[in-house]
């Protein structure tokens, strides 16, 4: 195992440049930030140190910010293993191509391995928490090695167990039950369980309300991607007319759907993950973010597939923001004027609204008192941040990237510390992704 479970150190991170993000992102400089059992206990100026407190280890943030850990609202994380492989790609060519031609060669070990590397991935940018929607479940076999290098990971995750696209055959209800069973027994743990089922855009009304039963039974959250057909051209609607539309929904993407649509979302409590590089490259529709904001939902970023776009949190903060400016009405409907982002509105999107998006807004998101200790520390010396001091928001938002991440914190537990990652085996790791790589036939070489 690459990251044990240690005993969660005392921490006092040392007058940072501190960025909360709730209710709204704000800037706090010189500010110290104390962790006591894996949780933000005390955020303020020249908190007391007793120096005789030998149990207390004190790292030095006076030349870092620190803010929140991003969270990801949505990524295909068993493609870690397949990165960039369908850049130039259409929809049409990734569904043929990553899931109708490579996923279904994915063994049990292919996953996890996948899984691993992208959820390190995630960790090395500062994405301490992840929504896995993870559309590869050909067995219990490789439902259980997703989840295992999860664990392994040290990441917070929510495991959306889906169906593959171009398998019937496993949509298999007994196999979400013992997943349910056997991986997810304590609702409290890091990493928790949803229903990522195809959905009402892509499949007949009666296996949607399987679908949507069998998540009601287990008492499971359901992320679910969706658009105007091919289906159901109102997927939304759909979903209320059989009585499934219900708070805590994730809907994934949605760029082709109407106002009315989003205003159901809204209505209902629902949440929407949206992917901006995905969607520019791929050609979903107009951006979503200003619409979202507008429509007053909870919205939150993600990367999605690295099969075809960045991975990191910067790359999809920096794409909603200037996607923003061109961010129209789609159904007539509304003014049309577009409704640009603020830098702050797309932080909070990557935190807070990304936390509350995924049902974990009271544990993640922000640097309330109470709150995980799911931290990143920046440098703010590093020569494209400096001087932060002019807009530290924006220059998060605009002009810092995976390599200014110094250290990230998990259940106040470092996974990253001083530019490194702190996983013992990623040499293993990655010998055995090029593997998988050649094995899949994935390789251009």
């Amino acid at each position: 195992m690459g990251n044990e479970r240690h005993h969660t150190p005392r921490l006092l991170l040392r007058g940072g440049l501190v960025i909360d993000t709730a209710p709204h992102p704000v800037v706090h400089p010189h500010t110290d930030v104390l962790v006591e059992a894996g949780r933000i206990a005390a955020v303020g100026r020249d908190l007391p140190l007793d120096d005789a407190d030998t149990g207390l280890e004190v790292i030095d943030a006076r030349t870092m910010v620190v803010l929140p850990g991003f969270v990801d609202a949505h990524r295909h994380l068993w493609q870690g293993v397949l990165r960039s492989a369908a850049v130039d790609a259409s929809l049409d060519g990734y569904f043929s191509r990553v899931l109708g031609e490579l996923a279904g060669r994915f063994t049990p070990a292919d996953v996890h391995t996948g899984n691993l590397l992208g959820a390190l991935d995630c960790l090395d940018s500062g994405i301490t928490t992840v929504q896995d929607f993870s559309h590869v479940q050909y067995s219990p076999e490789h439902t259980a090695a997703a989840v295992e290098a999860l664990e392994e990971a040290g990441i917070r995750a929510v495991f959306g167990y889906g169906y593959p696209v171009f398998d019937e055959s496993a949509r298999q209800a007994d196999w979400v039950r013992k997943a349910r069973t056997a991986h997810f027994p304590s609702r409290d743990a890091r990493v928790t369980m949803a229903l990522a089922p195809v959905g009402p855009s892509f499949t007949p009304p009666e296996a949607v309300r399987e679908d949507w039963l069998l998540a009601r039974e287990l008492g499971l959250p359901v992320a679910v991607h969706v658009s105007a057909g091919p289906v159901a051209m109102r997927p939304i609607t759909a979903l209320r007319e059989q009585g499934l539309l219900t708070a805590g929904t994730l809907y994934v993407h949605g760029n082709s759907l109407p106002d009315s649509e989003l205003r159901l979302i809204a209505e209902s409590g629902g949440a929407v993950a949206i992917t901006p590089a995905i969607e520019a490259s791929m050609r979903f529709g107009a951006p979503m973010a200003g619409r979202l904001h507008r429509a007053g939902i909870t919205t939150g970023l993600g990367a999605d597939a690295v099969t075809s776009a960045p991975g990191d949190m910067f790359s999809q903060m920096r794409a909603a923001l200037m996607s923003s400016h061109f961010d129209g009405d789609r159904d007539g409907g509304g003014d049309g004027d577009g409704l640009a982002l603020k830098a702050a509105d797309v932080l909070r999107m990557a935190t807070a609204e990304g936390a509350a998006a995924l049902g974990l807004g009271e544990e993640v998101g922000s640097l309330g008192v109470g709150k995980r200790a799911d931290l990143v520390l920046l440098r703010a010396d590093a020569l494209n941040l400096a001087p932060v001091a002019h807009d530290p928001i924006g220059a998060v938002v605009t002009a810092a990237h995976p390599g200014n991440v110094d250290t990230v914190l998990v259940d106040g537990r470092a996974v990253k510390r001083g530019g490194r990652l702190l996983y013992e085996n990623l040499g293993g790791v990655l010998a055995e992704a090029h593997r998988a790589t050649e094995r899949l036939g994935a390789s251009s070489s």
